[in-house]
């Protein structure tokens, strides 16, 4: 049975918070299980690292490479998430974790980030079920769309964003003329999800 694998993009001696990145990717039945190749996985290496070069060697960041592809029925990119919580907690104890994901992976940080590890939620381009919902109270969450995603909806995701906002900080942000995959404005993507990051798990003065 194939396992999820983490990735290591930083790793300070002193991190003082962990940010996992998720990745997106659909259901493959000829491929299901995941390459560290594929675009989708790919698509995230950037994010991972301009998250890292944000956090100035004081957010431990790592990639998420998922058990399968797509979203299982008996296993999902959420179980994905909360083994890498686990992984991570072990080396480095109880530091405050940041979800970040793109589009199955933006739905897995959102539904993942009801575990009581996670202080801040990054979404970009979620895919979304308009019936969606997660107590994310206590926690940041921004939420990052094109406005021209033909694949995850931005209407889908707005509702979502709407319904948790009763419950916790939700930011909506909407990227003009950007698509699914983040290509021509993939800096806007990149800067939103790292200086979200920095802001909400780093303590004022040391950013």
């Amino acid at each position: 049975m194939s396992q999820p694998r983490l990735v290591a993009t930083r790793t300070p001696p002193r991190a003082e918070a962990v940010v996992l990145v998720l990745h997106g990717g659909d259901q493959r039945p000829e491929d299901p299980l995941v390459s560290p190749w594929q675009l989708s996985v790919l698509r995230m290496v950037p994010v991972a690292a301009r998250i890292a070069r944000a956090g100035r060697g004081r957010l431990a960041v790592h990639r998420v490479l998922n058990a399968r592809r797509g979203w299982g029925t008996g296993r999902t990119p959420v179980d994905d998430a909360r083994w890498a919580m686990d992984r991570v907690g072990e080396r480095y104890g109880d530091l405050p974790v940041g979800l970040v994901g793109h589009s199955l992976g933006g739905r897995a940080a959102l539904l993942a980030g009801q575990d009581p590890r996670v202080a801040a939620v990054v979404a970009l381009n979620p895919w979304l079920h308009r019936a969606d919902d997660a107590d994310l109270a206590g926690r940041r969450v921004l939420l990052v769309h094109g406005t021209e995603d033909r694949v995850a909806a931005p209407e889908r995701a707005r509702a979502v964003a709407d319904r948790l906002r009763r419950r916790a900080d939700v930011e909506w942000r909407e990227v003009p003329g950007a698509g699914h995959a983040m290509l021509r404005h993939r800096p806007v993507f990149e800067r939103a999800a790292a200086d979200f990051l920095t802001e909400t798990l780093l303590p004022p003065g040391v950013r």
